[in-house]
């Protein structure tokens, strides 16, 4: 299976807690996060999360993904089916590196044929959406 995938790693100056905090209140996403927009659902195994995508330079769509993975103050994985040959992931992370000291990370997969051909033409605005989510999500927290 062919995945691809993008990330951006961030420095944090924040406890877990805090970063978590802002992550698992979904309805406060409008006011941070430049691409995920009008976010509603629940985080919880199997639960599924709705929002508006809005990266600079594709065409706003509507998401409905399920939550794969969580963990309190850890992570906040969704998967979504695009298709028959064609499933990304979306994902943010915390590590703590010492008390009010974290990495924060948010990327996405991509997997299949037509997964990793979406990524290398819409590269660009990929790397610059992950950039733009950790810059806001550091501002928020930090802030």
């Amino acid at each position: 299976m062919d995945i691809a995938r993008i990330e951006k790693r961030i420095g944090i100056r924040a406890p877990t807690d805090r970063i978590w905090e802002v992550i698992a209140d979904l309805s406060f996403w409008d006011s941070w996060n430049p691409i995920e927009k009008s976010v509603e659902g629940a985080i919880a195994f199997g639960g599924e999360i709705a929002l508006t995508e809005t990266i600079e330079g594709l065409p706003e769509r509507r998401v409905v993904a399920r939550v794969g993975e969580w963990q309190p103050y850890a992570q906040l994985v969704w998967m979504e089916k695009r298709g028959l040959w064609f499933q990304s992931m979306r994902y943010f992370e915390i590590e703590e590196l010492e008390p009010g000291s974290c990495i924060a990370s948010n990327g996405f997969y991509f997997t299949g044929l037509r997964g990793e051909m979406y990524f290398d033409k819409q590269r660009k605005h990929l790397r610059h959406s992950v950039d733009a989510v950790a810059e806001a999500w550091k501002a928020v927290v930090e802030g």
